[in-house]
């Protein structure tokens, strides 16, 4: 569905970001991006779903990683997922504070410099620190749309499939809503 490989010369084309509702652990592309904790050890939510799918090689490949910090990201192999890879970046606990909209946007940035680091040309990312960590749903997906807008507009000659996995109805619907007026120029796909 969303695996792709690296487009020849030939054939470059337009970057495309999609918005669906679904369980990342069972998307079909290259990356999934994983809300982690500081420990990369698994928690709850996501982390706790990506985890479980993954199976317990992930755990011990995690183990050798030294954690994370907050913004930062790392990569491991997807193991049992139908992703080859997972990144998992550490988002901001919301404190109303611009700190956090600079630490979210790090962990886009950071996600999508590591996946072309590794040459992956699709990835679909949860909505990081609404969780748990409390971050409003529509502040985070403008942070989440700014940043990787501004980075497909950075790296134009870099083909990259972004897929916005969004778990429920609520968070489809503040996507959807929030795309028309920040994705301008960019190829969107509503699933």
């Amino acid at each position: 569905m969303f695996h792709s490989q690296e487009p020849t010369q030939k054939e470059k084309k337009e970057s495309i970001i999609y918005i669906g509702q679904d369980d990342i652990t069972t998307l079909d592309c290259e990356c999934i991006v994983n809300a982690a904790n500081e420990s990369l050890l698994g928690g709850g939510g996501v982390d706790g779903a990506i985890h479980f799918a993954a199976g317990p090689e992930l755990l011990r490949e995690c183990r050798t990683l030294g954690g994370c910090k907050t913004g930062e990201a790392k990569i491991t192999h997807g193991y049992n997922l139908p992703a080859k890879w997972v990144i998992h970046t550490v988002g901001p606990i919301y404190s109303g504070q611009a700190e956090d909209a600079r630490l979210l946007a790090s962990c886009y940035r950071s996600s999508l410099e590591l996946a072309k680091a590794h040459s992956i040309h699709s990835i679909a990312f949860p909505a990081i620190s609404t969780g748990v960590y409390g971050y409003p749903l529509k502040e985070a997906t403008i942070v989440a749309m700014s940043e990787v807008k501004k980075w497909l507009d950075d790296n134009g000659d870099y083909f990259m499939e972004v897929i916005f996995c969004c778990f429920g109805k609520r968070a489809y619907d503040v996507y959807q809503s929030c795309a028309a007026e920040i994705l301008q120029g960019i190829a969107l796909s509503l699933q």
